[in-house]
Parts: C-alpha cells; sequence; structure tokens
C-alpha cells in the first residue's frame, strides 16, 4: 500500500505573494490540519532562506514551523524535505530535532539533505563551497547526529566537525531513534550515505529513473551489509488534475524541469482519475512506499479533500 503525503508550502515558491504574513501563517496551518485530518501520512516542509527567485514574498523558517504544527495537529507525521545541513550545526541540529520529536510525540520524521540552493548560502552568510565540499559535510553530519541521538556521550573528530563530550538529553520519543531521511538520488556518493546511515531516502524523478536508483541503492547496501528493506522509500511528485490529460498537461508551469527532471507531464500525477491511479501504481511497481504529493494549488484545502477522498 502507497502512504501519501503532502509538500507544504512555506513560501518558498512565492507561494504567500500579495499575502500579509498572519494570513499567510493561517493559511499554511489550514492545509497542515486538513491533511492530518483527511488521513495523509505525513508533511513535509522545504528548507530555505530565501524565496525562489529571489523576493520579498513572505517565507517562513523550516523548523519554526515544524514546531508549530506539532502543537496544532493531533497524529500526521510532520518533517522536512529537506533541512539543509549546512545552515545549522548537526550537534545542534540533532538536539532541536530532539526537542520536536517530544513536542510532537514521537511524530518527526528528520529529513536533510547537502544543500543547493546558492542564494541562501550567499545572502545569510554560509560557505557554499562545490557539490563535492556539501556532500563531504552531509557524510560526517549525519554520522553527528545519529550519534547524539543514540550515545550518552559523544566524541566526534572529522574533517568538517568535533565534538568532545556533547550530552543531548532528551534524545527524543522514537526509539531506537528519530527517523532519519537522506534526499537525492546521487548514484556514487548520496545514495551510499543513506545505504550507510539513513532510514529512509526521497528521489524526485520517473518511476523508471526510481527502479534504477533504487538498484543503486541495493547494491550499496549489499557493499555496506545493510539490508536494503530497512529503508524506506519515498519519492516526491507533482498532482494536477483535469477532465482530460490535454487539460492537465497545459497546467504544468514552465520551468517545472527545474524541480521535477525530464518530462513532468509523462509521469507524475497529473490527468484524468484513470491517468493518475495509474501513474501511482507506477511509482508502487518502481519500489516507492510513500508520495510526497505537491499540489497545484498548496494553499486550497479544497484541492487536499477532492485528492483525498480518491487516493488516500
Amino acid at each position: 500500500m502507497t502512504l501519501f503525503s503532502v509538500f507544504l508550502p512555506t513560501g518558498f515558491g512565492q507561494e504567500f505573494a500579495g499575502l500579509d504574513p498572519a494570513t499567510a501563517y493561517r493559511r499554511l496551518t489550514d492545509v497542515a490540519q486538513a491533511a492530518d485530518d483527511l488521513g495523509f501520512h505525513a508533511v513535509y516542509v522545504p528548507d530555505h532562506l530565501h524565496t525562489i527567485p529571489p523576493s520579498p514574498a513572505p517565507l517562513f523558517e523550516a523548523w519554526s514551523v515544524i514546531t508549530a504544527l506539532a502543537r496544532d495537529t493531533r497524529r500526521i507525521r510532520l518533517g522536512q524535505l529537506v533541512t539543509s545541513n549546512s545552515y545549522r550545526n548537526p550537534a545542534l541540529q540533532a538536539k532541536i530535532a530532539s526537542t520536536v520529536d517530544v513536542i510532537s510525540n514521537g511524530r518527526l520524521t528528520f529529513g536533510i539533505g547537502s544543500g543547493w540552493y546558492g542564494s541562501d548560502y550567499r545572502g545569510y552568510g554560509y560557505e557554499f563551497g562545490t557539490a563535492g565540499d556539501r556532500l563531504r559535510r552531509l557524510d560526517e553530519a549525519v554520522q553527528v547526529i545519529r550519534a547524539f541521538w543514540t550515545e550518552e556521550s559523544v566524541d566526534f573528530s572529522g574533517s568538517y566537525y568535533r565534538a568532545a563530550g556533547g550530552i543531548n538529553q532528551p534524545k527524543g520519543i522514537q526509539r531506537p531513534h528519530i527517523p532519519l531521511l537522506v534526499a537525492g538520488g546521487g548514484e556514487k556518493v548520496t545514495l551510499r550515505i543513506v545505504a550507510k546511515y539513513a532510514d529512509a531516502c526521497n528521489i524526485i524523478d520517473s518511476p523508471a529513473v526510481l527502479e534504477h536508483k533504487f538498484d543503486v541503492l541495493r547494491k550499496h547496501c549489499v557493499d555496506v551489509g545493510r539490508e536494503y528493506d530497512e529503508i524506506h522509500r519515498t519519492a516526491t511528485t507533482a498532482y494536477i488534475p483535469g477532465t482530460t490529460d490535454e487539460e492537465a498537461r497545459a497546467k504544468v508551469p514552465p520551468g517545472a524541469e527545474f524541480a521535477y527532471p525530464g518530462d513532468l507531464a509523462s509521469y507524475g500525477l497529473i490527468g484524468t482519475t484513470e491517468t493518475v491511479h495509474t501513474r501511482i501504481a507506477a511509482y508502487a511497481a518502481a519500489g516507492v512506499q510513500e508520495l510526497v504529493v505537491g499540489f497545484a494549488n498548496p494553499l486550497d484545502v479544497e484541492e487536499l479533500r477532492g485528492f483525498a477522498a480518491e487516493y488516500v
């Protein structure tokens, strides 16, 4: 059975342009609470510091939103797709996550990635470096985070991060620890990090490509002595309904390939109800266990209700 989750807007895509911040936050909360009531598995938020492209439109900080939603929802899981490793020291990030897991009564999924949006880095004074630099930092960071969730005292000495006698209490509610999701489909480095350290992965691509990526992940698991089925496999997709497939395809926004590789209209949840059911089945056949859905109208609760009535 495929689980369905919601990609919740925080303003990164300028969803709140023209709204005052208080109204924007209420709309965000309305969507999260509707997802909670409608039986979605989780809501995930992006972690960015500037909109894309940079603008004065409202944009809320991801961890603050997740913490507030922990009190404003009842059962739905909460997470990030994904928090950027570069924005917070990993030891402090582990402490923040542990606190949020307690506040939410054990509903946090900790999503992390290496970071990619240069405007965030430049605007807030973070070192961007190369993709290789960011991936090497991520490899060390997830080790630090897991240690702060599982060890009584943490000593770590790496090329980028250090800890000497670090203590983190409480460690959260979930056992053996908060689920750690690593996002990205890089076959040589990212998926190997998933195999070594993660409890879940998230990849954005077509079912055919996802099937290949999961095969690569399976091979990494063999190499590191890990059971492949221990890793929860998630993918992000887009939902654009239509009375005909042609009508739905015409609604795919320009520039969608920036977030979704290739021809999104050929594999996303885009089209008639029958087409969407077929696409969901294709994701499941590729090995996806949870689909994180980005909605065409992400602040429209009625669109969420319609999707839930048909597919959840």
